[in-house]
């Protein structure tokens, strides 16, 4: 992969993700993380190569099914994007909506949800007037609140203590135990360091993977 005439900035990459399975995406900043999850989100499409995604060849999907697919995978990206006007908890309760969820089901995993995450008290609030740490929760709340198929998080604990990171840590591990595939961006080694879940690590524009067994790497 390579933006416009610049170099590869991803390259002989084979890359095969169990379903069920977790996964760390690890590497320096530039290495390439947040552009191979663009490529698997299909934000972006590759240079070369072929990306197959919940068994479909991305190739050949109709433009009119792209919609369908895109809803099976759910996004935390470092910027957050959330929907300025909306309240955090209609934020986190579109993708229910879209998908036609009974409202009165939309309130209750939504608010169980926000609870968990440690924002009863702001269901209500316009994510203007919620901290970094507070707005990173609502959108990794929207990013699982579906049960995607696969989740692919950039970076999802970079503006919340440790405490908090761990707790969402074992929300992201209990979405995996429901069947969900998960690669989770992170540059903090403490935290990555702390769970034996293998580890794609990339350098130089390569991807190498790297199983844990307790904590040690083989």
């Amino acid at each position: 992969m390579r933006y416009g005439s610049g170099p590869e900035i991803l390259r002989d990459i084979s890359l095969s993700l169990e379903a069920g399975s977790f996964h760390f995406l690890t590497g320096a900043s530039g290495a390439g993380k947040s552009s191979l999850l663009r490529l698997m989100y299909l934000a972006e499409r590759p240079t070369h190569g072929v990306i197959s995604l919940l068994g479909r060849d991305t190739r050949k999907v109709p433009r009119r099914e792209m919609p369908a697919l895109r809803r099976k995978i759910g996004v935390v990206f470092q910027d957050f994007r959330l929907i300025e006007h909306l309240s955090a908890f209609d934020n986190v309760a579109l993708p229910l909506r879209v998908a036609g969820v009974d409202e009165h089901q939309v309130k209750e995993h939504v608010t169980e949800l926000l609870t968990w995450v440690g924002l009863a008290d702001h269901l209500a609030a316009k994510p203007v007037t919620l901290s970094g740490g507070q707005q990173q929760r609502v959108a990794i709340a929207r990013a699982v609140i579906g049960r995607p198929s696969l989740l692919l998080a950039d970076e999802p604990t970079g503006n919340v203590d440790e405490e908090l990171a761990l707790r969402l840590m074992r929300l992201f591990e209990e979405l995996n135990r429901l069947g969900t595939t998960l690669v989770i961006a992170s540059h903090n080694e403490s935290l990555v360091e702390r769970f034996e879940h293998s580890r794609l690590h990339l350098e130089g524009g390569a991807l190498r993977l790297e199983r844990r067994f307790r904590g040690r790497l083989l």
